[in-house]
Parts: structure tokens; C-alpha cells; sequence
């Protein structure tokens, strides 16, 4: 009788459980790889505004330097008038309040000014090869207003106007 029943037994049955398991580590090994192609991305992401950062205030610190630099009175190469005044011609017109003042509150015929400007000059910066920093400044001696100090692109925009529409027949 013993040996009939060590004959009637089966074996466990190891099909579905071992498939399950299988199953399951083949779906941890995909969302592990995902995860870290998703982390690479992230970090080249990161690495890319980093970059783009560093060269911006790179270019800002360069143009204060120039900014510097005309404020003193010296010539910098690359520095264009863009009106060409001199000691003594009536300036422009400029609708903020005089260096030195406060600013923050609604401006009224009261803080339009006209000072002795010695020089409205502007200048570009080299962000990167697709950006540069545009400044242009009024001088009056020492003091100065900016009147545009901005991160612009270089080159020109082309739009892709070519649409690829199936038109109904085999080509």
C-alpha cells in the first residue's frame, strides 16, 4: 500500500507560479532600464540649463564690465553711438525719474526730464552661438539708465511650411 501511494502523488505543478515569476521580473528589469534612461535624459536636461545659465551671466557680467568701463569715460571697441550727442545739445526726452531718485510710482508730465546726456550707446554681448545680450544705455556722465538690457536670438527664423499630407493615391 505505501508504494501505491508514492506512485499516485504528483508533482507540485511549477508551470503557472514559474511563469508569474518570470513575468515579474521581466517587467521590474523594463521599468528599471526606463527609469534610468529617464534619469540620463534628466541629468543631461540639467547639465544643458546649467550650461545655458553660466554663459548668460558670463555675457551679463562682461556688459556690466563695458557698462563700467563707458561710465568712466573710456572708448570700448564694439561700442556703437546710436545718437551721437555732445556736451551741451539738448538730450532726449526720457520719461522715467533722474538717476538718484525713486522710482515705483506713476509717472506724470511732473518726472518727464531733460538732462545733458553725453552718450546713447549700444552694445552686444555673445551669450552663446545662438543668443546674444543687447544693452542700450543712456549716459549722463557717471549716472547712466538702461534702456534695454535683453537676452535675444541670433540668426533668422525659418518656418517649415512643407506639410506631408497623403493625398488619397499610391505614389
Amino acid at each position: 500500500m505505501a508504494e501505491r501511494k508514492k506512485e499516485g502523488m504528483a508533482p507540485p505543478a511549477l508551470g503557472g507560479s514559474s511563469l508569474l515569476v518570470a513575468f515579474a521580473v521581466l517587467a521590474l528589469t523594463v521599468f528599471a532600464l526606463l527609469s534610468l534612461s529617464t534619469v540620463q535624459a534628466d541629468v543631461r536636461l540639467a547639465d544643458a540649463s546649467a550650461q545655458a545659465v553660466e554663459d548668460y551671466y558670463a555675457a551679463d557680467c562682461q556688459a556690466q564690465e563695458i557698462l563700467a568701463r563707458l561710465r568712466n569715460g573710456e572708448t570700448v571697441e564694439g561700442v556703437e553711438s546710436l545718437i551721437p550727442w555732445q556736451q551741451g545739445d539738448e538730450a532726449p526726452s526720457v520719461l522715467s525719474s533722474p538717476p538718484g531718485t525713486e522710482t515705483g510710482f506713476p509717472l506724470d508730465d511732473e518726472y518727464l526730464y531733460t538732462a545733458p546726456a553725453a552718450a546713447y550707446v549700444g552694445y552686444t554681448v555673445p551669450i552663446s552661438d545662438t543668443q546674444e545680450l543687447q544693452v542700450e544705455v543712456i549716459l549722463y556722465g557717471a549716472d547712466y539708465e538702461i534702456l534695454r538690457w535683453q537676452a535675444v536670438p541670433v540668426g533668422e527664423w525659418e518656418p517649415d511650411d512643407h506639410l506631408n499630407v497623403w493625398g488619397g493615391e499610391e505614389e
